[in-house]
């Protein structure tokens, strides 16, 4: 009989290594690749090569475990999708994940199409995640995306834009498996990444200074940082009025006039929602993060604490074509909701909330304020371990 062919994208870490071992014990046909998506070299952090020691490592992985191996350059359609989209967004004064993006748009876009080409039944890919899946009364198969068992290290998150079709042609074979004897398993197999550190930063370029990056496209500007008190006229109004959803998920919207000026900035779109780090403003009794920016005017407001009213809403929008389910046979009609647990970011506790479809499109209500909602960054709804869908914040 045939064995399955499996194409895994080793990407020189220990996870994809020891994916790659489990898929060849267990009878398949695995063939490695390793996706090239980044050539420079310029914005990268000191002494990291990213993708020559791990382009190294991941052959050596599949030398050691007897598969083929190849590497692909994948770096234009990475440009394109990702590196563009990216620019795009900072200079709309968004803050965008790219390794959701990186997921989508290459891994399980681009990736699985060549994998297909070489007559894989599957690709597989080092997350710590599960697939299950049942079969309807109507003789379909529907899939379901489900947390890793290893709590500390799941990546559900990270694939909350899966389809149905891409979760169909996956498997994650260390969703079940603890960080621990991940390491466990590699150091057993004498697999050169047994105690590698786990990568940081962006998806597929490694560890890489964001100004830096940005800085490629976007410009340097000088602007305004102002101080908005705590205390701000319009946090009282808006605990004493009642709001539609729509006024709820809209960020607050401040004026100069409102507080008072701390420092310069070199550019407003170069910071995100929630930020500290970078400000360079000292002698305050607290310190000092990011509550708004205005790329229009250039200016950056920020407030003492991270308990500062500014910080924090209960609710956020999702635009009706952001709205994404990989269950499609939960989606809600206008008019309908469905309680949830949801997360705003990676490694973020699942917070009790409630969707609201409407019209204008997918309302997200907290139990509780929750801290940094931050345009263009992605919230995904679960119940129980399972990802339901997500969308981007608006």
């Amino acid at each position: 009989m045939k064995k399955e062919r499996v194409v895994i994208g080793l990407s020189g870490g220990v996870d994809s290594s020891v994916a790659a071992y489990l898929l060849k014990k267990a009878g398949y046909e695995v063939i490695g690749l390793f996706m090239k998506n980044w050539h420079d070299e310029s914005v990268t952090l000191s002494n990291e090569c990213p993708w020559l020691e791990d382009s190294n490592d991941a052959m050596l992985v599949a030398e050691k475990l007897g598969i083929p191996f190849q590497t692909v350059d994948l770096s234009k359609e990475y440009k394109t999708r990702i590196v563009d989209y990216m620019f795009d967004e900072y200079a709309k004064g968004r803050t965008p994940n790219p390794d959701v993006l990186c997921n989508r748009e290459i891994k399980f876009d681009v990736f699985l199409k060549i994998a297909l080409s070489l007559d894989a039944d599957y690709v597989a890919t080092g997350h710590y995640c599960r697939k299950a899946e049942y079969t309807t009364q109507q003789g379909a198969t529907t899939y379901r995306l489900l947390a890793g068992a290893d709590p500390n290290k799941d990546q559900s998150y990270f694939l909350c834009q899966l389809t149905q079709e891409q979760l169909s042609k996956v498997l994650f074979p260390i969703g079940d498996l603890k960080k621990e004897k991940v390491r466990e398993i590699a150091k057993a197999q004498k697999l050169v990444t047994a105690g590698k550190k786990d990568s940081q930063g962006l998806c597929f370029i490694g560890k890489v200074s964001l100004p830096d990056f940005l800085q490629q496209q976007l410009q340097p500007k000088k602007g305004s940082i102002i101080e908005i008190p705590s205390d701000f006229r319009i946090y009282q109004d808006l605990k004493t009025k009642e709001r539609t959803l729509q006024e709820q998920s809209t960020a607050l919207h401040y004026l100069p006039e409102d507080g008072i000026a701390v420092g310069e900035h070199a550019g407003a779109h170069y910071f995100t929602i929630g930020q500290r780090k970078g400000l360079r403003v000292g002698g305050m009794e607290s310190p000092l993060f990011v509550i708004a920016t205005d790329v229009e005017t250039n200016t950056l407001y920020v407030g003492q604490g991270k308990n500062h009213p500014g910080l924090y809403r209960e609710t956020l929008k999702v635009p009706t074509d952001e709205v994404h389910w990989i269950r499609e046979d939960l989606r809600l009609n206008n008019g309908e909701h469905l309680a949830v647990k949801a997360r705003i970011r990676y490694r973020q506790p699942l917070q009790n909330a409630e969707l609201y479809q409407t019209k204008e499109g997918l309302y997200v209500l907290f139990e509780t304020p929750q801290s940094a909602i931050t345009p263009g960054q992605f919230v995904a709804w679960y119940q129980e371990t399972e990802l339901l869908g997500s969308g981007v914040i608006s």
